[in-house]
């Protein structure tokens, strides 16, 4: 018996309560147009345990996310502790009010409109994504960048908890990261100097007595990309791109020397040194003194559109 059509599958529909209250309209397009084209049943979580309750008992429902990064984040996340990611083929319909809310969206490939993003849940096809998972157990589907230090994305407070433990956490975080408990501060270097010690496979990229000014890693190909920027200068031309286009070959672009970024593939990547925040995705995490990452190759299956044929590419 052949496999299903995508339109076919029967659809969990699970639909963030930000993206409820900030975008109703386009929640009411993405659900009709899904329902219309598959069996599909809708779930309104008001929390974490009612989300795991619902995804626990889908059955053979596909699990669509409607809402912004985080939300797809979340579930991912969810699914990767409870061990059921690789059982899980979902689906990602982006709903946000701001722009930044919807990056990862865009990075993926996936359309903004409503009407186009249903389309794809209905139509598109499934691809293994690369992940990186921390130490921590937390996940990071798109790349993240350390340290965090710039206070112009302020975290948003999980929409399951309390409004004033969000606005205390903000709080914590802005005093922070404006008081001086990031690595750069601290030690006296100044802003854009970061005391950071990176390993990659065990090996020393970089240690505490020569300064960065960023450290970014993307997955692609089953290896993680990392690229240090020193502080003494050093130009963005050798940029870490979206996650999802890396050459995928191990070993290194440049030794970092004379000002210029390093580049360097890797399984696990570990960065240590005086508190450090970084953002994950849409996620700002730490302070931490020590976090390592390791490639999970494969282990996301999620719908996306088709590939263009390449005479629409060329």
């Amino acid at each position: 018996m052949s496999a299903p059509a995508p339109g076919e599958r029967p659809l969990l529909i699970v639909i963030d309560p930000v993206a409820r209250r900030d975008d109703a309209e386009s929640v009411r397009i993405v659900r009709d147009v899904l329902c219309a084209g598959a069996s599909a049943k809708v779930c309104l979580p008001d929390g974490p345990e009612d989300v795991a309750r619902h995804l626990a008992h889908r059955g053979r429902r596909h699990p669509v996310v409607v809402g912004d990064d985080l939300a797809l984040r979340r579930i991912v996340g969810l699914l990767h502790r409870e061990r059921e990611l690789a059982n899980a083929a979902l689906a990602f319909v982006p709903v946000g009010a701001p722009d930044r809310s919807t990056t990862l969206a865009r990075e993926l490939g996936l359309p903004l409109g409503a009407v186009p993003a249903a389309r794809v849940v209905l139509e598109g096809a499934e691809r293994r994504l690369d992940l990186l998972v921390d130490d921590s157990d937390g996940v990071v589907i798109g790349g993240l960048r350390i340290p965090h230090t710039d206070g112009r994305l302020p975290d948003r407070a999980p929409w399951w908890q309390p409004a004033l433990r969000g606005c205390r956490g903000l709080v914590r975080g802005h005093r922070r990261v404006n008081g001086g408990t990031g690595g750069g501060s601290r030690d006296g270097d100044g802003a854009g100097r970061h005391r950071l010690r990176v390993e990659a496979d065990g090996a020393v990229l970089v240690d505490l007595d020569r300064p960065v000014r960023e450290v970014s890693v993307s997955v692609y190909g089953g290896l993680a990309r990392v690229v240090i920027r020193p502080a003494d200068g050093g130009g963005d031309g050798d940029g870490d791109g979206d996650g999802r286009g890396g050459d995928g070959g191990r070993g290194g672009d440049g030794d970092g020397h004379g000002g210029a970024p390093a580049v360097v593939h890797a399984r696990t990547v570990t960065v240590s040194g005086p508190d450090f925040r970084y953002r994950a995705d849409a996620v700002v995490g730490g302070p931490v003194r020590t976090r390592t990452w390791t490639v999970r190759p494969g282990a996301l299956r999620l719908t996306l559109p088709h590939p263009a044929p390449a005479s629409a590419r060329s």
